[in-house]
């Protein structure tokens, strides 16, 4: 079994910047790839940016290309997600997940992310 818990989440002012974190713990050498969802109150969950383990190749979603930035630090077993000038649509709880292929089999329990206007 792989665990994942992010942390990193707050209140900040649009524009501004967070930095969200996700440590892997357990069996992390399955880990293949790692990724960040969100869900904004009342839509469904949404793929923000991915990367994998190995090679650190990396995927965006149109919205956050340019101002987010994910990556990782294997050592720690830990993943980042960096995210700049930040705006009100960005508000969401953010959700690390892992995978040992292609799709996503562990999940954490999400970081509260409140971008005021």
């Amino acid at each position: 079994q792989v665990q994942v818990v992010e942390s990193g989440g707050g209140l900040v002012q649009a524009g501004g910047s967070l930095r969200l974190s996700c440590a892997a713990s357990g069996r992390t050498w399955r880990i293949y790839r790692m990724g960040w969802f969100r869900q904004a109150p009342g839509k469904e969950r949404e793929f923000v940016a991915a990367i994998t383990r190995s090679a650190g190749s990396t995927t965006y979603a149109d919205s956050v290309k340019g101002r987010f930035t994910i990556s990782r630090d294997n050592a720690k077993n830990t993943m980042y997600l960096q995210m700049n000038s930040l705006k009100p649509e960005d508000t969401a709880v953010y959700y690390c997940a892992a995978g040992a292929g292609n799709n996503y089999e562990y999940w954490g329990q999400g970081t509260q992310v409140t971008v005021s206007s």
